[in-house]
């Protein structure tokens, strides 16, 4: 029999991957035994379908007792107990304890949440000495309230006939432009930006007119760790970014598109042009196109165009193209027709002009660059044309003018009247004097009109709710926009399902939105859990019961979507410092787009901040994991019960929650459950 001939090179990897199985298998041994409950919650979240419980009690009690210390209890000093971290803020103001909706009378004026809670409270700030530092959190804190209560007195002075409020709801919409032109210099006026009042719709096209500029040096610190030299790159790129609208402070507009050619400088050493989205701060996965034709397979083609076209590139060499070259001469000598075949340059050259087109198709977006066909980009789920309602161009570009043609002359989120259907059956039911099984909060931003409606027709028609056996709340922040303030007050009269929280809404902010959830179902509906979701979060309300009754509800639940051992990101722009998050891992935590406590850990957080002793962290859900923790370790024994189906990013079938989910698909999702259908809505 003969000997299997082993390549040096394979044999090389093959004791390699040894290597690391040995290394993997010391560092689980490790693990297991100095911190016993991330090796329960590993095992967790190793489940495909189903929940898996953890029960911690067990754990600890078959180790010595400092090794079943968790180990993020040592880092909690008092010290962080006394200082704010990076949340601080003056919080949005403390449920009453009784209903905030009138059971007969709708005839009494909405009011947000009469008292403040938190630790930075605004009569703690008046009474410390304002000649001492604050920090960063603090000072927004205070400014947020001041805001926030300067814009409810606003709201309350406010006369609908100022601002054109009542013709909004009275049904008369805002007329946009079907066409816009702008020039480079009245671009660069308003910060780079061209507005579009009503977004885009399928025809419309954006034209850009510009001149790119020559490289210039720039210092990369990655490459310079990498050793590559010092660091130092020729860079020319620009990018073009349709956005939408900014729903808070410190949180960045949704990128409906994000398209960056890149001439020099990329890490590939090549030209490129890179396509993506970003949708509150988190980044899709890129599409580039280097030079390389896409396939032509039809799942693939954008309305009949391929993703990407052919251009020359100086480090390939095209075996088609001399195979072409072979059979040139016999073709002709046969008299066969050949049709040419031309490959074009990189579109965009240092110092030329160029003349930029994207139009909205079908099934998504369309690049052209002199006429000529260069990319396409599907639409991607969680984004509608009409949200792009803003051209950004930012980078190394001489903007000579902007046209924008067949626009659409109306946009819901400026109409509310098309979204907001004023009916009783949409109504929310007075809050039940008797206890309820789960308070469902949900976080929403002042003009997610569409958003809320979207969620009262599809999921809060759930029979369970309906029965109020299950509450769902709306939490929202205040704009900087009286108009809008003013339609909030009016949808929060009308629903009596939106909880005001009257301060400036802003990103950092969030964490004390989810705190107020806590304290409405403690005080205000008395749930047995709580369970926390955005306003793009498509909720299996059934679903998620069976889950929860899954449970003993002798034990402390803490329920979504964990996340384990994850790191800060310590640079970029949403880099956490270490003045913010001194440890280097953050304790175990369940994804923010929905989870689930049991009321005595929301008990156990609202005594804390009542305190002044709870540690706030601007990533709401980190925080939750954090307060969990502590609980976990000093109160009571948590059950951690892992799932994916509470999607974090879009859907997957028989999901939970979905994320990311526009108006249009919580519509399909609910009509799909209606039919005994637990599928997804891939659709813009």
């Amino acid at each position: 029999m003969k000997r299997l001939k082993i390549e040096p090179s394979v044999a090389r990897r093959f004791k390699l991957q040894h290597l690391l199985f040995a290394l993997a298998a010391l560092y689980l041994v490790f693990i297991s035994v100095k911190f016993p409950q991330f090796l329960e919650i590993a095992k967790a979240m190793s489940g495909d379908d189903g929940y898996v419980g953890l029960d911690l009690a067990k754990v600890q009690d078959s180790q010595d007792g400092d090794l079943s210390k968790p180990l993020f209890s040592s880092v909690y000093k008092d010290t962080f107990h006394r200082k704010l971290e990076d949340q601080s803020q003056d919080a949005p103001v403390r449920p009453s304890k009784e209903p905030l909706e009138e059971k007969k009378s709708e005839s009494k004026p909405i009011r947000p949440l009469q008292h403040r809670y938190g630790r930075i409270t605004g009569e703690i700030l008046r009474q410390r000495n304002r000649t001492n530092e604050l920090s960063v959190l603090e000072r927004m804190a205070d400014e947020a309230w001041t805001l926030g209560l300067n814009a409810w007195e606003e709201v309350d002075k406010h006369d609908g006939k100022e601002t054109g409020e009542s013709s909004i709801l009275e049904g008369k919409p805002e007329s946009c432009p079907s066409w816009l032109s702008m020039s480079g210099e009245e671009l660069a006026m308003g910060d780079k930006l061209m507005f579009l009042p009503c977004g885009l719709a399928a025809g419309s096209s954006v034209t850009v007119v510009g001149t790119s500029h020559y490289a210039h040096q720039e210092y990369v610190p990655q490459l310079a760790k990498l050793r590559r030299g010092d660091g130092i790159v020729m860079v020319s790129q620009f990018m073009v970014e349709l956005q939408g609208l900014k729903s808070v402070d410190g949180e960045d507009p949704p990128k409906i598109l994000h398209l960056n050619p890149r001439l020099k400088g990329d890490w590939s050493h090549r030209p490129v042009i890179e396509h993506n989205t970003c949708y509150r701060m988190q980044w899709g996965s890129a599409q580039r196109c280097d030079g390389l034709p896409s396939k032509n397979n039809e799942d693939i083609l954008v309305d009949g165009y391929g993703r990407c076209e052919k251009w020359m590139r100086n480090d390939m060499v095209d075996s088609k193209e001399s195979k072409t070259k072979t059979t040139s001469w016999f073709k002709r000598f046969i008299g066969r027709e050949q049709k040419p075949e031309v490959t074009w340059p990189f579109p965009f050259t240092e110092g030329r002009l160029f003349i930029l087109t994207i139009r909205a198709g079908v099934d998504g977006f369309h690049i052209s660059v002199g006429g000529r066909h260069v990319t396409s980009f599907p639409y991607r789920t969680g984004f509608t044309l009409e949200d792009a309602t803003g051209l950004a161009i930012k980078g190394d570009v001489d903007v000579h003018s902007v046209y924008a043609t067949s626009l659409p002359t109306s946009h819901p989120s400026f109409s509310p009247q098309r979204v907001l259907e004023m009916s009783d059956k949409w109504k929310a039911r007075p809050l039940p004097k008797s206890p309820v099984r789960l308070f469902i909060g949900v976080l929403s931003a002042t003009n997610h009109f569409a958003e809320r409606m979207a969620v009262r027709k599809t999921w809060m028609q759930s029979s369970v709710i309906k029965s109020s056996d299950v509450v769902v709340r709306f939490f929202v922040a205040l704009n900087p926009r009286k108009e809008v303030n003013a339609v909030l007050k009016k949808e929060a009269a009308y629903f009596g399902d939106i909880v005001i929280l009257p301060f400036m809404d802003r990103y950092e902010l969030v964490v004390l939105k989810t705190i107020s959830i806590c304290e409405f179902g403690v005080q205000n509906v008395t749930a047995a859990y709580i369970m926390k979701c955005d306003d793009d979060t498509f909720v299996r309300v059934d679903t998620v019961l069976k889950e929860i009754e899954g449970i003993s509800s002798k034990k402390s639940l803490y329920m979504g979507n964990l996340n384990l051992l994850h790191r800060p990101l310590r640079s970029g722009k949403w880099a956490v410092t270490y003045e913010e998050w001194p440890e280097e891992v953050y304790p175990p935590y369940a994804n923010g787009p929905g989870y689930i406590i049991s009321i005595d850990i929301a008990k156990f957080v609202i005594s804390q901040h009542g305190s002044r002793s709870l540690r706030l962290f601007k990533m709401e859900d980190v925080s939750m994991g954090m307060w969990v923790e502590q609980f976990n370790s000093s109160m009571a024994t948590v059950q951690y019960s892992h799932n994916w189906k509470f999607c974090q990013y879009g859907c997957m079938e028989n999901y939970y929650t979905a994320h990311y989910q526009s108006p249009r698909q919580m519509i399909c999702l609910w009509d799909k459950l209606a039919r005994g259908r637990v599928q997804c809505c891939n659709f813009r």
